[in-house]
């Protein structure tokens, strides 16, 4: 039999092992978590049960098991609960690391050389595809067009999502492939931007459809590659849940297969790609929590509006930049009613995505019909809520509403969203503070790939309303700062209550899964730029460490 020496050896010594699950003591550690009303809980000492799930929180004075199976030493080092991503994209963010990435890219030319260097390197790759581009980031004062890609490739068909996946840039080679005609029409809740009445070259909302459809789907192993390139990202970044949104039955299967297989590190909250696929992957109710919680379909993801980037959040009023359009209805009234209402009949949760303030209205006022026919705890969630109109904020306080939002948004879209609202419809713009003080609760994540999932990029935005440049100083719209502790609490225990987990993991108090990161800061006491900068050491998922940062000494 193998000493348990030995198998504490291992354990620790080996760079890429984790301990086996047994009774185990994170010390000497300037711990923190919340408890269930949301207060500070500091503790030096850690205690790890069997089944991977917090024994005991030990201060200073308390004793120490005598003789744990294994220990760690935290040098002093701040842990604190794992980082809960509330609103996310696995796949698209495994994708994103695979395929062409250009999120970094600053003007037209540095995207058009990056595109022609990514098929010079694949010449055998028979479509061209890739994410990222933002026209307002390049202040180019319009949409890419075709023209512009045929100029770097034209002859393969490429296929490039905007950053926040709400449209889509195609050459020549794709638009002809797809078979869109000059004449084509704009389909419901989509737009085909057109130069002389023909189609430019970009697809907006609905209308990607068009082009999308003629992209080879990716394969199983393919998927299989990018779920584990999500993993390994997202587990180095301190984030050891995720809501997935808009999870289709493809994922689901990649999901079950890295479960069965034990790959799945990553606890993954989904919901489901519309109603179709919602009962395709989960039938009759939401599943049960498989694999020690680490997978859930909850409920499923609804669309109401597009984006404000591409000009299809749904406003109340015409956009500033563009008089006469106020962005996309993706649903009717009476059909949000009958899709949401399809779901709640079965117990799922529905996470409604709107931008607009428009969107907001029509999703607040199809809850506030439902709420009597649906009673219990229903927990909706909006998703983004990024423009409400301040007379809708009371609403959001009824029925139990869930603000998801985004805080890395208001940093990238601040002035976009200046030029698309103007001045004097900026009040309900990311109004975390306004909506927190009516008594909604917020559950904060990343919207990644449409921005990093570096949860403490977003917990520096929530104190500040500051970009990683300072600017502008003192923070923009700074009435809506969040305390540090409201923010920690939106990425940890108020994300997990936002998927049904708050008994399973989002804190440390004992009996909840032991999911944890090591951090080189501490984001109560630390400068929002040093919080900014935050390097994980290590996180542990479920009592097992998951990612360790190599350290140099």
């Amino acid at each position: 039999m193998i000493r348990r020496s030995v198998i504490l050896a291992v354990a620790l010594l080996a760079s890429t092992a984790s301990p086996a699950l047994a009774d185990g003591l994170i010390d000497n550690v300037n711990g923190m978590t919340l408890d269930d009303k949301g207060k500070v809980v500091n503790f030096t000492g850690l205690v790890i049960d069997n089944d991977g799930k917090v024994k005991a929180l030990l201060a200073r004075r308390d004793k120490r098991p005598e003789r744990p199976d294994y220990k760690l030493d935290g040098e002093g080092r701040t842990l604190m609960p794992g980082l809960i991503d509330a609103h996310g994209h696995v796949m698209g963010l495994g994708f994103s690391l695979l395929t062409l990435d250009l999120s970094t890219t600053r003007s037209l030319d540095e995207a058009l050389a990056k595109i022609k260097a990514y098929a010079d390197e694949n010449p055998t790759r028979p479509w061209i595809i890739g994410r990222g581009w933002n026209q307002e980031k390049w202040g180019l004062g319009r949409f890419p067009t075709a023209a512009d890609l045929d100029a770097v490739v034209s002859d393969r068909p490429v296929w490039l999502e905007r950053v926040d996946g709400h449209a889509g840039w195609a050459n020549s080679e794709a638009i002809r492939i797809a078979g869109v005609k000059a004449d084509a029409k704009d389909p419901p809740g989509g737009r085909i931007e057109r130069i002389g009445g023909k189609p430019a070259g970009v697809f907006v909302d609905a209308a990607e459809a068009l082009i999308a459809k003629s992209v080879p789907s990716p394969r199983a192993v393919d998927r299989d590659a990018a779920l584990i390139a999500a993993q390994d990202h997202l587990l180095s970044l301190g984030i050891t849940a995720i809501a997935d949104m808009g999870t289709s039955l493809d994922d689901w299967q990649a999901y079950r297969r890295a479960g069965d297989e034990g790959r799945l590190k990553l606890r993954i909250m989904g919901y489901a790609s519309g109603i179709d696929a919602m009962v395709a992957i989960a039938g009759p109710r939401p599943t049960p929590w498989l694999y020690d919680d680490r997978l859930r379909l909850n409920g499923v993801k609804l669309y109401l509006d597009g984006a404000l980037g591409s000009r299809g959040a749904l406003l109340k009023a015409d956009y500033a930049d563009a008089p006469g359009q106020r962005g996309l209805a993706f649903v009717g009234d009476t059909q949000l009613l009958n899709m949401m209402s399809r779901a709640a009949m079965d117990d799922f949760q529905v996470a409604a995505h709107a931008i607009g303030d428009a969107a907001n209205a029509q999703v607040l006022g199809a809850i506030e019909q439902l709420a009597d026919d649906y009673k219990g705890d229903r927990r909706w969630r909006i998703e983004h809520a990024q423009i409400i109109d301040p007379l809708d904020v009371p609403r959001l306080a009824r029925h139990g509403i869930i603000a998801s939002m985004q805080p890395v948004h208001q940093i990238s879209d601040r002035l976009m969203t200046e030029a698309r609202l103007g001045p004097d419809r900026l009040a309900g713009a990311y109004a975390w503070k306004t909506i927190s003080d009516a008594g909604v609760k917020l559950a904060f994540g990343s919207d990644t790939p449409v921005e990093s999932p570096d949860p403490f990029a977003g917990l520096a935005a929530a104190i500040t309303r500051e970009g990683a440049d300072g600017q502008p100083f003192g923070g923009w719209q700074p009435q809506e700062r969040l305390s540090r502790v409201a923010a920690i609490d939106a990425f940890t225990r108020s994300a997990a209550f936002a998927g049904f987990a708050e008994s399973r993991f989002g804190t440390l108090q004992p009996g909840m899964r032991a999911d944890f990161v090591l951090i080189d800061t501490d984001p109560l006491l630390s400068s929002p730029t040093d919080v900014r900068n935050t390097s994980v050491v290590e996180t542990w998922v479920g009592g097992l460490r998951r990612y360790q940062r190599d350290i140099k000494r």
